[in-house]
């Protein structure tokens, strides 16, 4: 399965941009939409932004993004405490 994510993008340098995810930082490809400024998010699948976002969508989607993470960091807590570690 494929995934892509939202990302705020940070700098452009021609037609490749560093955009940025949760603290994290990935050059993506430009090659593929017009139009795109420092600011804008774009949706980013394998290195290439594949859409421009609308804000408000993109830091809807983080805040699920960091739901999930947090209830998996609560699940893996539980299995850990209960010595039932699924691997």
């Amino acid at each position: 399965m494929c995934l892509s994510i939202p990302a705020r993008v940070d700098q452009i340098e021609g037609d490749m941009a560093l955009v940025s995810v949760g603290g994290a930082r990935y050059r993506a490809s430009l090659q593929l939409l017009d139009g795109v400024s420092v600011g804008d998010y774009i949706l980013l699948h394998t290195g290439f932004a594949i859409q421009k976002l609308d804000p408000q969508e993109a830091e809807e989607t983080l805040k699920l993004f960091d739901e999930f993470s947090e209830l998996n960091r609560q699940l893996d807590d539980e299995e850990l405490s209960s010595g039932k570690r699924i691997t």
